[in-house]
């Protein structure tokens, strides 16, 4: 092998392992016949969604995967594979291609996935994938800390007025 082209192979497999180690979560889909219009909307929807969508040849990535210690993801890599990786949270890469393999008639399948440095499989991807967003989640504690919040004012204020009315 030409010692130029095994050395761009190394920037490459660098390159995925850099990726791989600041994401905060990886999905490994299969996009067995996927057209190019179809793989041009993932891409745009998983850009959308803050996810970079990338395809590199799976020698290179399982380079990648073992040298992080993610031995458990290389049987996965048979077929044409791509990588979703997120790097501001954990569920964005599970929800935006769980989504578009629910639509894609089977041309793209969840794999295995990467969350929290634990390896996955295709049935926890999909559970990954249904918890909802950081912001929903936010919004719907500080609806229940809201109410709590109402009743004690209201109790407060039922007790203020008990007080005012013995006095």
């Amino acid at each position: 092998m030409n010692q130029t082209v095994l050395e761009q192979k190394k920037q490459v497999v660098g390159d995925i392992t850099e990726k791989l180690r600041n994401a905060k979560s990886v999905v490994l889909v299969e996009y067995k016949g996927l057209t190019v219009e179809k793989a041009t909307e993932l891409r745009n929807k998983c850009r959308e969604a803050g996810v970079e969508y990338k395809v590199y040849k799976n020698t290179l990535m399982r380079f990648a995967f073992e040298e992080l210690g993610y031995k458990d993801i290389t049987p996965s890599l048979e077929g044409p594979n791509a990588i979703a990786i997120s790097y501001d949270d954990e569920v964005s890469a599970a929800k935006v291609t769980n989504d578009f393999a629910k639509t894609s008639n089977d041309t793209v399948i969840l794999k295995a996935g990467i969350a929290e440095g634990k390896v996955m499989n295709a049935d926890e991807v999909k559970a990954l994938a249904s918890v909802p967003a950081r912001e929903v989640l936010i919004a719907q504690l500080a609806g229940v800390l809201q109410g709590n919040i109402r009743n004690l004012a209201y109790m407060l204020d039922q007790i203020s007025k008990k007080n005012e009315e013995v006095a």
